[in-house]
């Protein structure tokens, strides 16, 4: 059996575009051609992809199956070439990272800065995501690198500690916790919270920890980021609960103060993932090593 490269190529891309035309556009080929590939695809592999029907295709279990089979061996290919390029003029490819918005805001960017100076053929491609996002496309290999919070993820990544940050309280000057050095839980959640979205693993770590108390935080409203958030607590919304380093990006530019998160669960560790450092194309590995540097 030979499977054509492009044919899984435009495969992956119905499964993540979730329709044809989308995807053939993407893969540039047309509506036609990539639905004569599809079926073609089929019958190499004796099996329904997808289940065709006015209302348009739906993806079949063994779909599923292929794609973790199809990104791996694409990946794959990419890195033979990417290896073999790296042998003209210096280290080039490029590396697929993920991770969550407290890695982000405190430590990625001048770790990528420092790399990327010493690597300028490299192509960091970075995407923000929640945790169980990150681990999962780590997992399915959507992605090369991850960082996420410490957790229990399942046994197809292998987590190594990144770096530590800690929680901590920010109130509008003015507020009547202002005076405070530092505070608990349960002294926090007297006021009205400004909160993360609901997938953010920082609204989960809060609600368990409210919950262990007996009690329910007050959330005046939800938002997807750390901006955001000193935005509406410094426009007197709420108090909020954020990593130190990144409230301390705002601080300047907003009337916020900050209060330290007398709680055991506000040291936090971050964590890097990765399915298998020994597979990782060379360009990857040492952004792994450049990363866990301390």
């Amino acid at each position: 059996m030979k499977l054509d490269p492009i044919s899984l190529r435009l495969f992956v891309a119905v499964m993540e575009e979730s329709a044809i035309a989308r995807a053939a556009a993407r893969e540039h080929i047309a509506p036609s051609a990539a639905s004569r590939r599809l079926a073609e695809l089929e019958s190499q592999l004796q099996v329904e992809l997808f289940t065709r029907s006015n209302r348009g295709s739906v993806p079949t279990a063994a779909a599923y199956a292929l794609l973790n089979m199809a990104r791996g061996v694409l990946n794959d290919l990419d890195g033979i070439g990417e290896q073999m390029r790296e042998y003209g003029s210096g280290l080039r490819g490029h590396v697929r990272v993920m991770a969550n918005i407290s890695a982000i805001t405190q430590f990625l960017p001048s770790q990528l800065q420092r790399f990327l100076d010493q690597h300028p053929h490299v192509d960091v491609r970075l995407q923000e995501r929640v945790s169980s996002d990150i681990a999962r496309a780590v997992a399915d290999n959507e992605a090369d690198i991850g960082i996420l919070n410490q957790g229990s993820y399942g046994e197809k990544i292998r987590l190594r500690p990144y770096r530590r940050d800690r929680l901590i309280v920010i109130v509008p000057q003015g507020h009547a916790l202002v005076r405070r050095r530092s505070l608990r839980l349960a002294q926090v959640l007297d006021h009205d919270l400004v909160g993360m979205h609901a997938g953010s693993a920082l609204n989960h770590q809060i609600t368990r920890a409210a919950a262990d108390l007996g009690l329910q935080p007050r959330l005046r409203m939800k938002v997807t980021g750390y901006d955001a958030l000193c935005l509406m607590v410094a426009s007197g919304l709420g108090v909020g609960i954020l990593p130190e380093g990144s409230a301390r990006l705002y601080l300047g530019a907003l009337p916020l103060r900050c209060i330290a998160l007398d709680e055991p669960w506000a040291e936090r560790q971050l964590m890097l993932c990765v399915r298998s450092q020994e597979a990782l194309p060379p360009v990857a590995q040492l952004l792994v090593e450049h990363l866990c540097e301390p």
